[in-house]
């Protein structure tokens, strides 16, 4: 097996692309952290050190987001995939129904699960091709529901939302797992938020929930412990030994995002980023987006080519010239290029031209 020491262009819908500065630090301290001499895969999360780390990656959060005092940060593990379950166990209570928009395919999953739970409704979905968003007008929301349910950014399908729903005073519960910070948020408007964080906000191994002090109590006392968010917010990400290690990396790229300007810098970045592929795709018709454009993610840029033959050659020929992971999704096909925060814009002008050669040799 052959090693390689050189960086290559990590297109991966995730585990993604991390920012070099983060790496970095974290292979500092990876062995002793500066006055402690000990790794940080070692200090216990009773102490001092980690304590303050989890506080300084709280404030910044809360600093990047603007979020209000009335809401609990929470470092969970099990993935987004485990909220799937939890959000339903918590709020949705005996007697209750809570409505669920669906416009790919973790909207699917996160359904799938909640019926498991109890009753949901559809309010919209835009299913099978999910190719856009669902707006406004389309959705049927049932009064009284229990919370309403959204998936802000779909990996697969590559469509994403630029805001909100309206939910009146029924709470919106929005898993935001590949668009986390990827630009400013009015958390304020939401009851609850989560995102597994190997997407755009740190590795595998975390779940980053945010949720308003109303609803942490809302789950039964039978619930077990450990899928409680009343017992889970008593001592925020501490009632258990915690992702120690993933909530030291969540806590320097929070650092690095809040280095970098703040959401509102990095929205500009990202949307600068997914500008230039588009207009690639949309240059000439040699390539076609799946998403349709109103519904474009600026995160995960989906695409075919004319036969599914030059879609093989481009996958490989791609990985050879150093850019790794576009091979789409088995449901959708095509490529797909996930550009998330810490992805490098040098390494979106590659992409850029190697299109435009691969299409000149082949179109």
């Amino acid at each position: 097996m052959t090693t390689t020491t050189t960086r290559v262009y990590n297109f991966s819908p995730g585990p993604a692309i991390l920012p070099l500065p983060v790496l970095e630090e974290a292979q500092r301290d990876l062995v002793s952290l500066p006055g402690v001499g000990m790794s940080v895969l070692e200090i216990s999360h009773r102490g001092k050190v980690f304590e303050g780390m989890l506080a300084e990656c709280d404030a910044n959060i809360r600093k990047l987001a603007n979020i209000p005092a009335n809401y609990k940060i929470l470092f969970l593990q099990g993935g987004a995939s485990t909220q799937f379950s939890m959000v339903p166990m918590n709020l949705l209570g005996p007697g209750r129904w809570a409505d669920y928009i669906v416009n790919g395919a973790w909207g699917e999953k996160a359904i799938k699960e909640a019926k498991k739970i109890g009753a949901v409704n559809t309010a919209h979905t835009t299913g099978p091709d999910f190719k856009r968003t669902s707006k406004q007008a389309d959705l049927k929301l049932t009064p009284g529901a229990a919370y309403v349910h959204m998936t802000s950014n779909e990996t697969i399908q590559g469509v994403e939302y630029t805001s909100f729903f309206d939910t009146g005073d029924v709470p919106l519960v929005v898993d935001t797992s590949s668009d986390m910070f990827s630009g400013p948020i009015d958390v304020s408007k939401l009851g609850l938020v989560y995102a597994g964080a190997q997407k755009n906000i740190g590795p595998a191994g975390v779940a980053l929930v945010i949720i308003r002090d109303d609803l942490v109590t809302k789950g039964p006392a039978s619930l077990p412990s450990m899928m409680n968010y009343a017992t889970l917010a008593k001592e925020p990400s501490l009632y258990n030994t915690p992702p120690c290690f993933g909530i030291y990396v969540v806590g320097l790229v929070m650092k690095w995002l809040v280095n970098l300007g703040g959401l509102e810098a990095i929205k500009k970045i990202n949307d600068r980023k997914a500008g230039k592929l588009y207009a690639e795709i949309d240059r000439t018709g040699f390539y076609r987006g799946h998403a349709e454009k109103d519904s474009r993610s600026i995160m995960n840029v989906t695409f075919r080519l004319p036969s599914e033959a030059l879609e093989e050659t481009f996958a490989k020929q791609a990985k050879a010239a150093g850019l790794d992971g576009l091979k789409g999704h088995r449901s959708v096909g095509g490529m797909r290029a996930s550009i998330y925060n810490a992805f490098p814009e040098d390494g979106v002008d590659a992409l850029v031209s190697f299109m435009r050669e691969f299409e000149k040799k082949n179109g």
